[in-house]
């Protein structure tokens, strides 16, 4: 009797020590938003308010790339967002290089490169960014698919190697099957695809700036897992004979470009159904080529995953003139309205706006109202009379500028501020572009950008990194002339060009400081904030300031002056939320930052000798201890940064 007493302390010692060396199981990141309803939720609580201030650095990974003078190729901001698979971390860099990392160290075990630089400095507004990759699995097997610029990549997970049987020898061209013949290095891809079941679904990227007859178009489509054969098309601007062609005057359903999706899209994976954030037709901000509406440009768009045919839509802006692209995944959340359980999806919108629709049927949640906007005087130029104003939630970003708004700290920079402002037009949103210049507010990062939200289901609480930038929009006459080597390929009669935003300051009689004297924002601030919404009353329940900017607390001239504890900082990216009460992102500020999600206050900041650069995200790795993920940097001072709490030993 004692010896079987004996036996079974030992077995339920043995069984103790075996749950202390793994006392938990791996929680993974599986795509690019947590999950393909873009929550960025985690449900890992080891990391809480109580000891997220114990975090410390673990380890960093450097992406090592450098500019390429040969090609004139130069990497652009690390924008990724990692997966984490069967403890490996999945990482695409600026250059489009895939890496597959050790979950615990860092350590690289293996990397892909497509030598996208080879087409040279893509013509986009970014340049070389790659925000992420997608991971389609069948059993054992696990393949990591990279879109880079014109070419959709398959990738043997366990090796980096092209799987052969896809496409061909695992690249399939992406030019190939559009609704017409395009130049490849004006195609581009700077956001993961999307997978449901044996499908993986993409847009493209195109350069916003570059616009001439016949550019390349935002058709999404579906290529097979397997084989990559393409499955479906749809057109981002109607065909002939296809539902919302009669919004494209002129005959310009017919040339027109852009209006595509190049920001990452969100899957009911139950249902079958995807949401398309659609992006503003070519030219961005003059549309006197395109007279009309312009469906789908600026509208989230629901369609059947399996068949790529339409279920619904919503157009978020009529022909759009201010870059207001809907930039991130529409969130599908599950809320409580008036006691009733709805699923929905959430829009949210450079110019501030969170647009709330039933997920299945695409009825507005709350009234969707539309409201006269101020008319266009640009030759040529038809503004849309009207634009949707969401009656709830609030806007969670302040819109449109006035003097009242000048940068403040001292009666004397007010007025230098405000006499830079007197000089262009302002006014409330939409406010359109003109050729001496109109003031946009929220300007082209946002309000929200593409680091989206983060929804807590516990809460029902949607979170949002959001940026207070004004920009000035001129409407310049088109370089026609010889000198121009694309001369011939300019359509519109006007081109968009965004400036201003900061005032260079002069410094008062007498002043002695030293060092540079740098510009200053039009605007006080904070320039960038934390915003909390209750989903179910449609009710913002707190804002806070998120991050600093560093150029104004050093400026000179604002030495001798008390500035808040956080001006806020403006970036495009986001925040995910966890289940243990934080919110956590960096956000295009020069630290990781850890707040409280019941209450906005800051918990913890870490400064880092970088921006961020990325939406961080989070797992628990094979060891048992969960770690915080989040790319810096930009060019050759690129980083990816984990954090994780001290050994519990």
């Amino acid at each position: 009797m004692l010896q079987r007493m004996v036996l079974v302390l030992l077995l339920a010692a043995g069984a103790g020590a075996m749950h202390a060396q793994n006392p938990r199981p791996i929680q993974p990141w599986p795509a690019y938003a947590a999950d393909n309803a873009a929550t960025h939720f985690s449900p890992l609580d080891d990391i809480n308010p109580e000891n997220a201030a114990a975090l410390s650095v673990a380890w960093e990974w450097a992406t090592g790339e450098q500019p390429m003078q040969e090609f004139g190729a130069q990497p652009g901001n690390f924008q990724n967002t990692p997966l984490m698979i069967d403890n490996v971390l999945y990482v695409s860099t600026p250059y489009n290089r895939v890496a597959a990392l050790d979950a615990e160290t860092g350590k690289e075990i293996w990397s892909y490169d497509p030598k996208a630089y080879e087409d040279g400095q893509p013509p986009n507004g970014t340049g070389f960014v790659h925000r992420g990759v997608a991971a389609w699995r069948d059993g054992a097997q696990t393949r990591i698919f990279l879109n880079s610029r014109w070419r959709l990549i398959a990738l043997d997970a366990k090796t980096g190697e092209p799987v052969t049987s896809f496409g061909a020898n695992g690249v399939v061209d992406l030019t190939q099957g559009l609704r017409r013949e395009v130049d490849r290095k004006h195609y581009t891809n700077t956001s993961p695809p999307v997978v449901y079941k044996n499908l993986v679904i993409l847009g493209n990227g195109v350069g916003d700036r570059l616009t001439y007859k016949s550019d390349p178009p935002g058709d999404v489509r579906a290529f097979d897992a397997r084989t990559g054969k393409q499955v479906w098309r749809f057109n981002t601007v109607p065909g002939a004979g296809e539902f919302g062609n009669d919004t494209w005057g002129k005959e310009s359903w017919k040339t027109t470009g852009h209006t595509n999706v190049w920001a990452p899209m969100s899957l009911d994976q139950t249902r079958g159904l995807l949401y398309l954030p659609v992006s503003t037709p070519s030219n961005d901000f003059y549309g006197g080529d395109r007279p009309g509406a312009n469906l789908y440009g600026e509208s989230i768009v629901c369609l059947d995953a399996a068949t790529g045919a339409r279920k619904w839509h919503f157009q978020i802006v009529h022909h759009g003139l201010w870059d207001y692209d809907p930039a991130s995944a529409p969130a599908l959340v599950t809320m409580t309205v008036n006691g009733r359980r709805v699923d929905a999806v959430v829009q949210l919108t450079k110019q501030g706006f969170a647009f709330v629709f039933d997920r299945v049927t695409g009825r507005p949640i709350w009234p969707i109202e539309e409201r006269p906007v101020p008319p266009s005087d640009v030759a040529g130029e038809s503004a849309w009379p009207t634009q949707p104003f969401p009656t709830r939630p609030a806007a969670f970003s302040p819109q449109g500028l006035s003097l009242d708004d000048a940068f403040d700290v001292t009666p004397e920079l007010r007025a230098q501020a405000q006499a830079e402002m007197k000089k262009y037009r302002m006014g409330p949103l939409y406010t359109p572009p003109s050729v001496d210049g109109a003031f946009m507010n929220p300007g082209v990062i946002g309000g929200a950008n593409w680091g989206g939200s983060a929804f807590d289901a516990q809460t029902g609480r949607l979170y949002i990194k959001t940026s207070i930038q004004p920009a000035l929009a001129r409407i310049r006459p088109s370089d026609r002339t010889a000198s121009n080597p694309r001369a011939s390929e300019v359509d519109a009669a006007f081109i968009g060009a965004i400036g201003g935003g900061t005032f260079t300051p002069t410094p008062p009689a007498g002043y002695t400081g030293t060092g540079r004297m740098g510009g200053l924002p039009l605007v006080k601030p904070p320039y960038g904030e934390l915003v909390a919404i209750d989903l179910g009353r449609g009710d913002i329940v707190w804002r806070v300031p998120f991050g600093d900017t560093a150029s104004v607390r050093s400026h000179p001239l604002l030495s001798n002056f008390t500035l808040p504890v956080r001006l806020g900082a403006a970036g495009a990216p986001g925040v995910i939320v966890t289940k243990s009460g934080l919110v956590i992102g960096g956000g295009g500020d020069s630290a990781l930052n850890i707040f409280d999600k019941t209450s906005g206050k800051e918990i913890a900041r870490f400064p880092l000798p970088r921006r961020s650069s990325g939406t961080p995200m989070t797992y628990r790795a094979r060891a048992g201890r969960q770690f915080i993920v989040m790319a810096t940097g930009s060019g050759a001072n690129a980083s990816l940064v984990a954090w994780v709490l001290p050994r519990a030993d």
